[in-house]
């Protein structure tokens, strides 16, 4: 089966996503949506696709999927419309910054009986994946307590977090989904501390850039998430699942996996500069898990559900770190 794909929006995110599907074996990159010429130029140079309209890609027959790439607030509507138009939806995260509207949204998903598959990238990862089939496999025992270390190299720009709904929603909910893959039971409480030590201008923006949350199910499993808008050390990304019968866990990606000691100690080289890098393998595996949907007609493995679960973790956070509290996610979604 070969799926013919839109992209919309030429961003950064967009680009990965564009460079994903030409990697993929069964996937076509047609056309490409962005109201800034240039970028849309960019993909059109490297790739070969159409620049279209949104208008043009809804309307269009040789079109099977969009990915939707375009600044979080169009979201919601962008999955709505091309639900509506018989098009199978990838979008990245959030699907909207309002529960509420979140759950509006799916309805119409359902409604229309589309696709939709959040991008939740982290999932696909090949060493992640396999720290998960190590604890579905039972070597660990039961799952007791997951470790989740997301440090970005630097924070994004300012104009992006003014729309990015802040790192709770834009950076912690990509580790509120892996957390809910790797406890394998809903998270019931959610308590978090938040900071501005990286930039103070973050915080004048209503933001932060330091932040820690601790999530616990009904049963007592805990999971522990560690954000920073900068390390200065590189792109850190680590897992770790305690059992009780063991641990497993996934260490960093660096630019060469090689180790040099001498007479001034043990050295190795930096780690990968950021998501691009880092999660190649990853964003490629996630379009090949959504064909795979699609020509199975089966739910694909992150769906709108998973979407709006890590919103509500979110916003039980941010909830968490207004009031000084533990918040119960019941709290957020019977709201």
């Amino acid at each position: 089966m070969t799926v013919r794909f839109g992209v919309l929006g030429a961003g950064r995110i967009g680009q990965v996503h564009a460079r994903a599907v030409a990697s993929v074996p069964g996937a076509t990159l047609v056309a490409v949506a962005d109201p800034v010429a240039a970028a849309a130029e960019a993909l059109q140079q490297s790739y070969g696709c159409d620049i279209r309209t949104i208008d043009e890609i809804e309307a269009a027959a040789d079109i099977d999927a969009v990915i939707i790439c375009t600044p979080t607030d169009t979201h919601s509507d962008l999955i709505e419309r091309f639900a509506r138009a018989g098009k199978a939806v990838f979008c990245e995260k959030p699907i909207d910054l309002s529960v509420a509207r979140v759950i509006d949204c799916l309805k119409v998903v359902k409604a229309t009986d589309a696709t939709l598959m959040v991008g939740f990238n982290r999932r696909f990862d090949p060493d992640f994946q396999a720290l998960k089939a190590a604890v579905d496999a039972g070597r660990i025992g039961k799952v007791e307590m997951v470790t989740i270390t997301s440090r970005d190299p630097g924070p994004p720009p300012y104009a992006y977090i003014e729309r990015s709904g802040g790192i709770f929603r834009d950076m912690t909910i990509h580790d509120f989904d892996v957390a809910r893959w790797l406890l394998g039971e809903e998270v019931e409480t959610v308590q978090a501390a938040a900071s501005v030590l990286v930039d103070p201008k973050i915080g004048e923006l209503g933001d932060f850039d330091s932040v820690n949350v601790i999530l616990t199910t009904a049963s007592g499993r805990q999971a522990t998430i560690t954000n920073t808008r900068r390390a200065t050390y590189g792109y850190d990304q680590r897992i770790e699942v305690l059992g009780s019968g063991g641990t497993v866990a996934a260490e960093n990606h660096r630019q060469a996996n090689i180790e040099i000691a001498n007479g001034e100690g043990f050295h190795r080289p930096p780690l990968l500069d950021f998501f691009m890098t880092r999660y190649t393998a990853a964003y490629a595996a996630e379009i090949v898990a959504f064909i795979e949907a699609l020509s199975t007609k089966t739910a694909p493995p992150t769906t709108g559900h998973d979407g709006l679960m890590a919103l509500a973790l979110a916003d039980a956070a941010l909830k968490s770190v207004a009031e000084g509290r533990r918040v119960n996610v019941s709290e957020i979604l019977d709201a």
